[in-house]
């Protein structure tokens, strides 16, 4: 503690609201990887199991919207604590009997836990504009891609506890062993998170919710279709498909994906190094568009191998492997983009907008999951994704672009 007090009020604030993305999305990729490989045992098909997560995606949706209006009336430090709050609520929504757990009920817990999410993330990535002044957006790209590269590390060490704690201790005992520790964070973060930031210094009206700025609304476009293209064979088809066709246990599933959005997430966080930063060059619409169309091929490459009969394993799990490479150094990419094009007073306005297109995108790409892969198999939902970067791809080309710049890199 006495540590943390010895820094500046800005990298204080900064690590607390790290701190708190980081055990939010701890809970939050375990409870993913819990109901998907619970649910999965229980006999639910792939599309039963995409319809749990309909409310979460879809209340993510209108979560980032209404909650970046929020974040700027009330402040981030308050939206953030209510979405650690709800998290745990939803927690305990599912240590109910297993008889309790119906469809319904689960997907009414996973509402709650979609709100909390969108309100956390959105709440963490507009705290960091307000952190970094806009002289240094060198310091703010790196800023972001620790933030985003950290949290999606973590997320993968959530789905290796996720499968380890069904298999040690249940799907009830390990969902309210994780409620219990999300609580003491949630507690520490309502005495040490600083008051009022992010509120705005004029009090926004509900119509600002919709973003008046044509690159965050291009930019939200890309966006949609960049997250859908991934969840649409990760969220569902890809761990069905491990589980079911090439025999994998919970233990082994669980694992592999944790060790993928772990390398994910350390890419991310080196992403300003790959994509020039060091050189002191910083993204535009030009970079979004290359690293796109970088990624756009892969997916179809991955679907004509296993249609060819090669190796599943081979063909599948090293092109996840570069999938995940190309693929974050997109994410960190438009998470910079997002927070660079947001105007300072009522920042969480635009950020909310932005993360509401991210959410359809996810909706969009979990029920697709789902429906894709039980219609017609992990080759189809690989093509979708490859159409829907493609889109993205093409969208980025109307972005705005800067001559090369040296900016200063702190």
């Amino acid at each position: 503690m006495k540590a943390l007090s010895a820094l500046s009020t800005q990298v204080r604030q900064y690590l607390l609201v790290t701190g708190n993305y980081w055990a939010f999305t701890l809970t939050d990729g375990a409870l993913r990887m819990l109901v998907v490989l619970h649910f999965h045992t229980l006999g639910y098909t792939p599309l039963q199991i995409a319809a749990l997560f309909l409310f979460y995606e879809m209340f993510g949706v209108i979560t980032n919207l209404v909650g970046g209006y929020l974040g700027a009336r009330l402040g981030l430090n308050r939206t953030m604590n209510i979405g650690l709050g709800m998290q745990v609520l939803a927690l305990l929504m599912l240590t109910v009997p297993g008889t309790w757990l119906t469809a319904p009920w689960v997907m009414a817990a996973q509402a709650l836990s979609g709100i909390a999410k969108d309100l956390n993330k959105m709440s963490a990535k507009s705290a960091i504009k307000l952190l970094v002044p806009d002289s240094q957006q060198g310091t703010l790209y790196t800023w972001v891609a620790i933030l985003t590269g950290s949290k999606n590390a973590l997320k993968g060490v959530g789905f290796f506890l996720g499968g380890a704690l069904l298999a040690l201790l249940g799907f009830s005992m390990a969902v309210l062993a994780m409620a219990a520790a999300l609580a003491l964070i949630w507690a520490g973060s309502l005495l040490m998170l600083k008051k009022d930031l992010g509120k705005a210094k004029a009090k926004p009206k509900f119509r600002d919710m919709l973003s008046k700025s044509r690159a965050i609304n291009i930019l939200s476009a890309a966006r949609l279709f960049l997250f859908g293209a991934r969840d649409v064979w990760f969220v569902v088809a890809l761990p069905v498909y491990l589980s079911s066709a090439l025999g994998w246990d919970f233990w082994l599933v669980g694992s592999f994906l944790a060790a993928w959005i772990i390398g994910y997430g350390i890419v991310q966080s080196f992403a300003p190094r790959i994509t020039g930063n060091k050189r002191g060059q910083v993204p535009d619409g030009r970079a979004a568009f290359s690293w796109a169309i970088a990624l756009a091929g892969l997916p179809a490459l991955i679907a004509l191998g296993l249609t060819a009969g090669w190796s599943a394993k081979v063909v599948l799990l090293g092109g996840l492997m570069l999938f995940g490479v190309l693929f974050a150094v997109n994410s960190s990419l438009h998470s910079y983009l997002i927070v660079s094009y947001a105007k300072e007073d009522g920042v969480s306005l635009d950020v909310g907008f932005y993360y509401m297109s991210n959410a359809l995108g996810r909706l969009v790409g979990t029920l697709l999951s789902g429906w894709v892969f039980q219609a017609y198999g992990l080759e189809a939902c690989l093509l979708v994704s490859s159409t829907f970067v493609l889109a993205a791809a093409l969208i980025s080309l109307a972005l705005p672009k800067h001559s090369e710049t040296t900016q200063s890199v702190h």
